[in-house]
C-alpha cells in the first residue's frame, strides 16, 4: 500500500495521526484539505512531503484552471505548508513548473516524482544494506528515530527500508525504536510498521537512546533526514542530534539515508535552516514549553549518508 497517491482525480493518503489503532484512508479533493493534512501530520516524512507538494500543485491546476490568480496563490500555499522538509517545496517546484503546460502535464511530472521516489527507496535499501554489513558485520542490532519506512517514504522507505532488507537477507540481528517525542512517531509508527514485517524489536524512550549505545546494546544508529545542508549539517526529527552525541562517545556508525531529492545545496549550513516549533499543546496544556519539532546535527557526527544514488560522508567536498 503506498502513503499517498493520486486515485480517480484526488490524492488518497494514509491517515497517520490514527495509526496504530485504525488503518484510514484519506481522500483530499482541495489544497485546503491537504495543507491540512500536511500540517496535522495526516501525511509526513521528507520523501511523502515532496510527492505531496507535486500533487498539490495538481490539484490545483485542476480547481483553479481558469483563475490565474487564485492558482498561483494555491500553489504557494502549499509550498509553504511546512517549512523545514526541502522536499515539500521542491516537489511543488517541479510540478509548477509545468503548470504552462496545463493540467495534465503537471500532473504527469506529480506521478513522475512519486515514481522516482518509490525507485529511490528501493535503491537506498539495497545501498545501505550492503554498507551496515560493512560497518558493522553480519546480523547488526540498529537504533533508529521518528519513522523512515513506507510511511514516511510512499513505499519501503528510506532507513527504515535499510532494515527490511537487511532483515529479507537475514542480516538482521534486532531494532530498537526510539519513541520520538513529542508525537512518538517512532512508538506509533515505526513500531506498527517493524511489526507488520515480523521485525523483532524494542520501543525506547529518546533520552535512553546514548545509554543503551553505551551498554553494548547497539551497533549502529541508521536514521533518515529532512535537509542534508550544503556543508553536510543534517536536519532531523528532534533527538537526532543526541543520538548522534551517543554514537560518537560509544564509538559506533550514525549513518543517514535520504534521497538525493533531500540534499540541499542552496542550504550553506544547519544554521540557516527555519526550525518549526510545534506549540506548547502537544507536550503539556499546563506549563511553558518550547517544541521544536527538528534539530540539526553537525556534519563531523555522521558517519556516512547513503542516497539512491552514492554512499558519502557528511563533508562539504562530498555534498557537491
Amino acid at each position: 500500500m503506498r502513503t499517498i497517491d493520486w486515485v480517480d482525480g484526488a490524492i488518497e493518503i494514509i491517515d497517520q495521526t490514527v495509526l496504530p489503532g485504525e488503518l484510514k484512508i484519506l481522500r483530499l479533493h482541495t489544497v485546503g484539505e491537504l495543507v491540512a493534512a500536511i500540517q496535522s501530520l495526516a501525511v509526513r516524512g521528507a520523501p511523502a512531503l515532496g510527492v505531496a507538494g507535486a500533487f498539490g500543485v495538481a490539484l490545483a491546476a485542476r480547481v483553479h484552471a481558469d483563475d490565474p490568480p487564485a492558482l498561483a496563490a494555491a500553489v504557494h500555499r502549499v509550498e509553504n505548508a511546512r517549512p523545514t522538509a526541502v522536499n515539500l517545496a521542491r516537489g511543488a517546484r517541479r510540478a509548477a513548473a509545468l503548470l504552462p503546460h496545463g493540467p495534465r502535464a503537471v500532473l504527469e511530472e506529480a506521478c513522475r516524482v512519486r515514481d522516482e521516489e518509490i525507485a529511490a527507496s528501493a535503491a537506498m535499501a539495497a545501498r545501505g544494506a550492503d554498507l551496515m554489513v560493512q560497518l558493522c558485520g553480519a546480523r547488526p542490532r540498529l537504533l533508529t528515530h521518528c519513522n523512515t519506512g513506507g510511511l514516511a517514504a510512499v513505499t519501503v522507505g528510506t532507513a527504515l527500508g535499510v532494515v527490511h532488507e537487511l532483515h529479507q537477507r537475514g542480516q538482521l540481528a534486532g531494532v530498537i525504536a526510539s519513541e520520538t517525542r513529542p508525537l512518538l512517531q517512532g512508538a506509533r509508527l515505526t513500531s506498527w510498521e517493524l511489526s507488520q514485517w515480523g521485525i523483532e524489536h524494542r520501543v525506547a524512550v529518546d533520552s535512553a537512546g546514548p545509554f543503551l549505545m553505551a551498554r553494548g546494546e547497539v551497533d549502529a544508529v541508521i536514521l533518515g533526514a529532512d535537509r542534508i545542508c550544503a556543508n553536510g549539517d543534517v536536519i532531523n526529527k528532534i533527538g537526532t542530534y543526541a543520538h548522534a552525541l551517543g554514537a560518537r562517545r560509544a564509538g559506533i556508525p550514525f549513518v543517514v539515508v535520504a534521497p538525493e531529492s533531500t540534499i540541499d545545496l542552496d542550504t550553506p549550513h544547519g544554521g540557516a535552516v527555519p526550525i518549526e516549533d510545534r506549540g506548547p499543546a502537544e507536550i503539556t496544556p499546563w506549563a511553558a514549553a518550547v517544541n521544536p519539532a527538528f534539530d540539526v546535527t553537525p556534519h563531523d557526527l555522521v558517519t556516512a549518508i547513503v542516497t539512491d544514488q552514492r554512499v558519502l560522508t557528511a563533508s562539504p567536498a562530498a555534498m557537491a
